[in-house]
């Protein structure tokens, strides 16, 4: 029988801890509060202490990570933030939720991060000044935070670090998320630190910044509840954070794991007609995906889904052609040829840490015949 390998798989990250998630839930349960109580405070303060950041601050999710941590910063209607195409709607979603406009730039096609060159572009050349830059850590690798950061230092507007696809990752030795005025994380099921449901963090070493985070997601309330200014219903829940305590003191082990399956697939797919993932020697990468090139994308993921492989394109259509926002939306100074061609080649492979080598080795095996077919 034909063994089915799924592109990713939360429910295997639960049955690896299913006793200890279970207990950490009954014990949410039994306690009878289950929204901003200890859980929550306890996952915060483990979670900032593990990026390295003075403050985390639970929210809804990783969008509301975003709205609220521009909102926080006064990014609001009438003002530009630079971001990249090449990544989750959500990114520039978020941006508008705040009324402001997103400024679309070209990736490095190495990295498929933010290239500075066109961020150094696009802060001469924006007839709207961009009153910040959000830069996307794609794939599990850190953007160019050197670079990034001295240009928004130099320009004296805040970097905010989408953190999503990287938790645990480092550049120059220090966790992405600890670099900018803020970064926002994601606990979606999939990513390498996943709830069972929805969840985000904004860390920050401000305290005037996570002050404003605190007031934000609960109604803009100060102590008294009395609403000081506009603010949202954004809350992690007590389950979700008690779930997501579990989880972190296992996500290094994870990431390792993670970058032991990258290297199976480097060493297996080496020497056919296929663009692997590139790593910037001064950053860690903790392949939240694996992501191949091929000019035959297409073909190589219907060959894949017919011997039962699941594969993701992530992702197939830029924000910028989206129907959405297609034409609605400024670009940078080069337009965004690369991160068009990105969109037409890449192909994420099958990559989770409870993924084996006999999968591994089905994979690569399936590609190698498809390609040499």
């Amino acid at each position: 029988m034909t063994r089915t390998i799924p592109q990713t798989d939360p429910g295997a990250a639960y049955f690896a801890q299913r006793t200890a998630i279970d207990a950490a839930i009954a014990r949410v349960l039994a306690r009878g509060w289950y929204v901003l109580g200890e859980e929550v405070s306890g996952f915060e303060a483990e979670f900032a202490a593990y990026i390295g950041s003075r403050h985390a601050i639970g929210v809804g999710s990783g969008t509301d990570a975003l709205v609220l941590a521009m909102k926080a910063l006064g990014i609001g209607p009438g003002m530009r933030v630079a971001t990249v195409s090449h990544t989750a709607v959500a990114t520039v979603s978020a941006i508008e939720m705040t009324g402001a406009e997103p400024l679309l730039l070209d990736i490095d096609a190495a990295s498929f991060t933010m290239d500075p060159e066109e961020l150094e572009g696009a802060l001469r050349q924006s007839p709207v000044p961009v009153a910040a830059v959000i830069a996307v850590h794609l794939f599990g690798q850190p953007a160019d935070l050197d670079a990034i950061g001295g240009l928004t230092r130099r320009h004296g507007i805040p970097l905010i670090e989408d953190c999503a696809q990287c938790h645990g990752a480092r550049f120059d030795g220090q966790r992405a998320g600890s670099f900018g005025a803020a970064g926002c994380f994601s606990f979606y099921p999939t990513k390498q630190l996943g709830a069972i449901g929805d969840g985000g963090m904004v860390t920050t070493d401000d305290d005037s910044l996570a002050a404003s985070l605190r007031m934000l997601r609960q109604y803009g309330w100060n102590e008294a509840r009395v609403s000081e200014r506009p603010g949202i219903n954004s809350r992690l829940d007590e389950l979700q954070a008690a779930i997501l305590r579990v989880k972190l003191p296992l996500l290094d082990e994870d990431n390792r794991r993670r970058a032991a399956i990258a290297a199976l697939y480097d060493q297996a797919l080496l020497g056919l007609k296929l663009t692997l993932p590139a790593r910037k020697p001064r950053s860690n990468h903790v392949f939240h995906q694996y992501v191949i090139g091929s000019p035959e994308r297409d073909r190589l993921c219907q060959g894949l889904a017919a011997r039962g492989i699941g594969t993701n394109i992530h992702y197939p259509v830029p924000v910028h052609l989206q129907p959405a926002y297609r034409g609605r939306l400024p670009l940078g100074p080069s337009g965004l040829p690369r991160t068009e061609q990105a969109a037409a080649e890449i192909l994420s492979l099958p990559l989770y840490p409870q993924l084996d080598g006999e999968a591994v080795a089905l994979v690569t095996a399936a590609i190698r015949e498809i390609l040499e077919s």
